[in-house]
């Protein structure tokens, strides 16, 4: 933490499922006292698939923060702090599109955060080609319809304000900025 900030105190609220919920105690640079809000989270790996023919597998799930379904790229949480991000992403490849590859054919291109304000979740993304039809492997609690899409359609889709999960956002453009310049 900066020199001008001191953490006097941090605080378990809630400890969930995903993430545990703390109050922290903050020193500021102007000598105050603050609380602030503080989520934990175990971390999470995400990932573009890409068919042979480049179009892109998506993902269409309820997602009960929204109350609707949203439009995303496959991802889930690590099974533990030290599952590493790739497995984690391969894993969840095949779990909610039924298609798999090779570890080797998984590619890294992002890493994100995605609400610095008061949260620490981080995700890896992940480019996985080669692409092989398995079969899905759901959680009793997922329901989930693959699709797939081109990166124009998706592009299109994100300026519309049709797909607003930031983690994808970010992945999908950072995907068309590396690949397709």
């Amino acid at each position: 933490m900066s020199d001008q900030f001191e953490r006097m105190d941090r605080k378990l609220v809630y400890e969930g499922h995903i993430v545990d919920f703390y109050e922290d105690t903050v020193k500021v640079p102007n000598g105050n006292v603050v609380k602030w809000d503080f989520i934990k989270h175990k971390g999470a790996a995400a990932v573009v698939p890409v068919l042979p023919d480049g179009r892109i597998l998506m993902v269409k799930q309820f997602r009960n923060a929204l109350d609707r379904e949203t439009l995303e790229i496959p991802a889930g949480g690590r099974n533990g702090m030290d599952e590493p991000y790739i497995e984690c992403s391969h894993r969840e490849l095949e779990e909610e599109t039924g298609y798999k590859c090779e570890l080797s054919d998984m590619e890294f291109l992002i890493s994100i955060r995605t609400t610095v304000a008061f949260c620490d979740e981080r995700i890896d993304v992940f480019v996985a080609k080669n692409l092989q039809k398995s079969s899905q492997n759901l959680d009793e609690d997922e329901f989930i319809n693959v699709y797939p899409y081109t990166t124009k359609q998706l592009s299109d889709m994100i300026y519309r304000g049709e797909i607003q999960d930031s983690k994808t956002i970010s992945s999908i453009m950072a995907y068309i900025n590396k690949y397709e310049k």
